[in-house]
């Protein structure tokens, strides 16, 4: 089993930035990728950025060129760096790990909030 623990979420005005962080625990060594994902109130949940093991990155088309995914294989920890929020960014946003066999595991979400 993997954990995630989420945390940096908060309220920050438009145009502001935030950085998520999701250290994972347990059975580490099993996870190929990590990600970010997010659910606004209404919405599906969405795909806003994946990274592997080998550094490989991809993002969903509206946070292009605003936000980061990085990792930390060391301290077995994924960051999401955020900037030039804005309001459209409000959502909660999870940790997702998933295993070789593509078992997927979740954290319990951090509330972002982008006020206009």
């Amino acid at each position: 089993q993997v954990q995630l623990v989420e945390s940096g979420g908060g309220l920050v005005q438009a145009g502001g930035s935030l950085r998520l962080s999701c250290a994972a625990s347990g059975t580490i060594f099993i996870i190929r990728t990590m990600a970010w994902y997010r659910q606004a109130p209404g919405k599906q949940r969405e795909l806003v950025a994946r990274i592997t093991n080998g550094g490989s990155t991809t993002y969903t088309d509206s946070v292009k060129g605003r936000f980061t995914i990085s990792r930390d294989n060391v301290e077995n920890t994924v960051y999401l760096q955020m900037n030039s929020l804005k309001p459209d960014d409000t959502a909660i946003y999870y940790c997702n790990a998933q295993s070789s066999v593509l078992s997927n595991y979740w954290g319990q979400g951090t509330q972002v909030t982008v006020s206009s």
